[in-house]
């Protein structure tokens, strides 16, 4: 079932009762001017730039501020994007609203607390395996020991061309008086956590049983039916395609992290489900994401296969998977339209990671994604929409 099916029953009683004000609208409301579908208005007015730059400014500022507020928030809205055709089938079979919500949230809650669960053992165990294994790999790996001790060498003899000989070291700093306290510095991280996730679902509960709400509201407000009508027909089509494209991602990431586990059990490297799951975490940061995978994944291939042709099949048979997923069916599941200028992937996760940490690197691409959705429908904003286009 397409993603307009379900959304279009709720949006559609705010479209008929913008629908009921027509009745009552004048003959001479005079007819708004055409704008052609492919129209993409540049501003012109150096005051509107300097204008939106600095709104913009001052925007990303508040964000980074603000970021134990904004995070939860902006989280809850996209997994409201994401779950919102969940609470639309709960609907559809006489389910009460609140309820339904409440159904999607115990659903996430319960599969976070089962992969948490289930991978906690095997996450603690090759932790484990580490500090043994480390001395082995290094030995396995000592035929790279005279390359590397080259490179080091010259990389050493260009920076003395550079800069010069090194003077006087730095007398080293006193050590400090006290240790720092581990305790507290882990029971701080797991209260910022909590607090975050336990405001995120709060927020998320709310949106998933009253977000038409907003659209509501701002239908009674606006001034003509012309302008009504408008703002509920964008609204619709930027919830649909958002959702569609938040729910093929997904769909799209567990295949991978599926198959990643397949691959990972049959090269016979341990605890799959660990590896899968990994995968598709990773797979929703674009670049960065598989690259870590593919780290973590030689390591693991290693410290169980060794340093052999059979411990480089898990890492190559996974690149595979990736590449035909970047290449083949990411772009032909989501079209054209979906796909992100790889310069503007790469600059969001630097800016919402320096903003927000590894969660703001997560969400990086789906915020820009809806970014771009919203661009496509707004006509002043549509090229700033086909500039980020890939």
């Amino acid at each position: 079932m397409s993603g307009a099916a379900f959304i279009d029953e709720p949006v559609q009683a705010i479209a008929e009762e913008v629908s009921a004000l027509a009745a009552a609208a004048t003959e001479d409301t005079p007819a708004p001017v055409a704008v052609a579908d492919n129209d993409m208005p540049l501003p012109r007015d150096p005051q509107t730039i300097f204008l939106g730059g600095l709104f913009f400014l001052a925007l990303f500022g508040a964000l980074h501020v603000a970021a134990d507020i904004a995070l939860p928030v902006v989280l809850a809205v996209v997994l409201k994007l994401l779950l919102q055709p969940l609470v639309r089938v709960t609907e559809r079979l006489r389910v009460p609203r609140a309820l339904g919500a409440l159904l999607a949230l115990v659903l996430v809650i319960g599969c976070f607390a089962g992969l948490m669960s289930a991978l906690a053992g095997p996450a603690v165990s090759w932790a484990g395996k580490l500090p043994d294994a480390l001395p082995k790999l290094l030995q396995q790996l000592a035929v790279l020991k005279a390359p590397l001790a080259g490179i080091e060498h010259m990389l050493h003899g260009a920076e003395t061309a550079v800069l010069g000989p090194a003077g006087p070291s730095a007398p080293s700093a006193a050590p400090a008086s006290s240790a720092p306290n581990i305790m507290g510095a882990v029971f701080s991280g797991t209260t910022a956590i909590a607090a975050t996730l336990f405001t995120t679902l709060l927020v998320l509960f709310y949106l998933l049983v009253s977000g038409e709400t907003f659209l509501r509201r701002l239908v009674e407000i606006l001034p003509r039916f012309g302008v009504k009508r408008q703002a509920v027909e964008m609204a619709q089509s930027i919830e649909e395609h958002i959702s569609a494209y938040l729910l093929a991602v997904t769909a799209i990431n567990a295949v991978v992290g599926i198959l990643t586990g397949l691959v990972m059990w049959a090269c016979g490297v341990g605890d799959p489900l660990l590896w899968g799951v990994l995968a598709y975490l990773l797979n929703y940061i674009p670049i960065l994401g598989p690259i870590t995978a593919l780290t973590i994944f030689a390591a693991a291939s290693v410290i169980s296969l060794g340093v052999t042709w059979a411990g480089a099949l898990p890492v190559g048979l996974y690149f595979g998977i990736h590449v035909i997923e970047g290449e083949v069916t990411t772009p032909m599941l989501l079209a054209r339209r979906f796909t992100i200028n790889p310069v503007a992937v790469i600059l969001s996760l630097v800016l919402w990671y320096w903003m927000w940490g590894v969660p703001g690197a997560v969400l990086a691409v789906p915020m820009l994604a809806i970014t771009k959705i919203v661009c496509d429908e707004i006509t002043p904003l549509k090229a700033f929409g086909h500039f980020l286009e890939g």
